[in-house]
Formats: structure tokens, C-alpha cells, sequence
């Protein structure tokens, strides 16, 4: 039986410490997740607020590793040496954010173009650093052929695995996966690699699985945020799932609860729910509808009624 490790992709926004405690109490699937990243800054510039997301005591359950963006090696080897004494013995470096405002800075995708620099970094940083080095990235920002351009570079070093997006930074996350490159790019790389992007549901895994058989290592996001029964099922191979919409329930529930205890007023806590809700609606089939209703919404009293109403009236799960 062919056996593999299911990841949870880093949602800045969405798949911090407190989703994530929170999903491991009523699903499961993942085997690990990589934490949303923390950027780099100067020694004198920490606060306790870098480090709030990947605290050991703040993840019993799921295993992850911290991510670290940003392109200058000193500040990057000081903030991985802190992560190494929180007992991190690995990190990943994000070379695959495709935001504007973060690949203006050279940073994520952002760095792409340049492989000079990349192989500069890399140079003063693998052996410098006490934790293993891991690498997420796209295709390129602008163009497929940066990949080609960094995978000699990347095999010159000692990476624990590299994990690809097959997309450019400027596609964002439309239109479809590159998986043609990504084949390319499986057959240059002497690293591990895992696959990242657009696995949604157990058909669309079951594809390309069948395509890159070879490989040990998955990664979802936005697919477990519409569907957090999703890991499971293709894990198991096939959807045994019951009442998904009283687990589900429960798990909403949970989640509004864990939120709400952790930020300070109403309109964080709503600003939050409505960016999950972004995600959720796409597994109900009047999710369209909450959604708009929700997004409309200015008051946390209301959304809580709209919340109660669809749970109690409207809603259906799209099987």
C-alpha cells in the first residue's frame, strides 16, 4: 500500500495555532503543517508577537515547522536560531508568497528573478544555521523559467525538500496548476519535493497522484479550509464521512468560541469569521448567499443571527 504525508499548507490569516489546535479536536489527516510565515527583522526589533504562532506550548497536537520570509541571510540565521532554541530543527524559507505588496520588497515570489541572490543567501545561510532548510516556492514570479534558472542552485544544497506551487507569483491563485513544469521540475530536483496547490477534492488528488505517484509528500490549504473533512478522506481514499453537517457544526462553533476568547473586541472577531466564511461557504449549496449576507454584515449581532439561521434553515452540504 503506498503510503504519504499530508501537510497543511500556511494561510497567513487563517491557519494559525488556533485553527489549527482547533481542526486536530474534530477532524484529522494532516500529519504536520507548516505555520504561517514570520518575516524577518532586526535583533533589536523582536517581540514576543513573532513568536506567539509556533510557542510549543501553543501546539500540542500537530506537528509543524515555522516559516521564515525575507532576503537578508543575517536576519534570517538570527530568527532561525531563536526557532532552533524554541526546539525547531527545521525551517522553511517562503520563497513563494505571490502578494504585491511582499514581492515588491524582493521578498516571496518576489525574489524569484534573481538567482543570484537567492544562491548568495543560500550560500551564507545553509551552514550557518543549526536547524535544516526547506524551501516553498512557485515557478517563478513573472515567468516558468526562474525554476529552471534556481534548481541547480537548490541541488547544491543540502535542502531538506522543496515545496512547489505550480504557478507564478502573478497568476496568484488562478488559472490552472502548471503540472507539465512541475513534472520538470521533479526530474532536475535531487531533493525531496512535495506538490502544493489546487487539490480541492479527493477526484482532483486522486489525478494527480496517479501522475506523481513517486512522491511522499502533499500539501492542501484552501481546499481543508472549504472542506475540513477533505485530509481525511484522502487519506483514507474514499469519503466515510456521517453527519458532516452536525460535525461540522461543532466545529464552527468551536472555532467562533476559541476566536472570540482570544481577540479584544467585535470587529476583530467578525473580520476574522467573515474571511472564513469565504472558504466555508463553498461546501454548502447556499453558500453564495451566506456569503453576501455575511460580507454585508457590520454588526457581530447580526452575523451571529444569519449564522444561526443558515445552520437551522438553509443550510445543505454539497456532497
Amino acid at each position: 500500500m503506498t503510503t504519504f504525508q499530508l501537510y497543511l499548507a500556511p494561510l497567513r490569516g487563517f491557519t494559525d495555532y488556533i485553527y489549527r489546535n482547533t481542526f486536530t479536536g474534530h477532524f484529522d489527516g494532516f500529519d504536520g503543517a507548516l505555520a504561517p510565515f514570520i518575516p524577518t527583522v532586526t535583533a533589536d526589533r523582536f517581540k514576543p508577537s513573532h513568536f506567539k504562532d509556533i510557542l510549543p506550548e501553543n501546539n500540542p497536537t500537530l506537528p509543524i515547522v515555522p516559516q521564515i520570509i525575507g532576503n537578508q541571510s543575517a536576519d534570517f540565521i538570527n530568527l532561525a536560531e531563536r526557532l532552533f532554541d524554541l526546539g525547531y530543527t527545521s525551517v522553511n524559507w517562503n520563497l513563494g508568497c505571490p502578494f504585491p505588496m511582499v514581492a515588491k520588497k524582493h521578498r516571496g515570489s518576489g525574489l524569484l528573478p534573481y538567482p543570484e541572490r537567492i544562491d548568495a543567501f543560500l550560500e551564507k545561510t545553509v551552514s550557518s544555521i543549526p536547524n535544516r532548510l526547506s524551501i516553498k516556492t512557485r515557478l517563478g514570479r513573472r515567468t516558468i523559467n526562474d525554476i529552471f534558472k534556481l534548481m541547480p542552485i537548490f541541488n547544491r544544497y543540502p535542502l531538506k525538500e522543496i515545496i512547489i506551487h505550480p504557478r507564478t507569483g502573478i497568476q496568484m491563485y488562478v488559472g490552472k496548476t502548471d503540472l507539465d513544469t512541475f513534472e520538470r521540475c521533479l526530474a532536475q530536483s535531487v531533493h525531496r519535493i512535495i506538490y502544493n496547490g489546487d487539490i480541492t477534492d479527493l477526484k482532483t488528488f486522486q489525478e494527480i497522484f496517479a501522475r506523481f505517484g513517486d512522491i511522499d509528500g502533499w500539501m492542501i490549504g484552501r481546499g481543508a479550509l472549504a472542506n475540513p473533512f477533505l485530509p481525511a478522506i484522502i487519506k483514507n481514499g474514499q469519503d466515510g464521512c456521517g453527519d458532516k453537517l452536525a460535525v461540522f457544526r461543532k466545529f464552527y462553533d468551536d472555532l467562533f468560541e476559541q476566536y472570540r476568547q482570544a481577540f479584544d473586541g467585535p470587529g476583530h472577531l467578525l473580520n476574522r469569521m467573515k474571511g472564513f466564511w469565504t472558504y466555508f461557504n463553498r461546501s454548502f449549496a447556499n453558500g453564495r448567499q451566506i456569503k453576501k449576507k455575511i460580507h454585508r454584515t457590520q454588526s457581530l449581532e447580526r452575523y451571529l443571527k444569519i449564522v444561526d439561521r443558515f445552520f437551522e434553515v438553509d443550510e445543505q452540504w454539497i456532497d
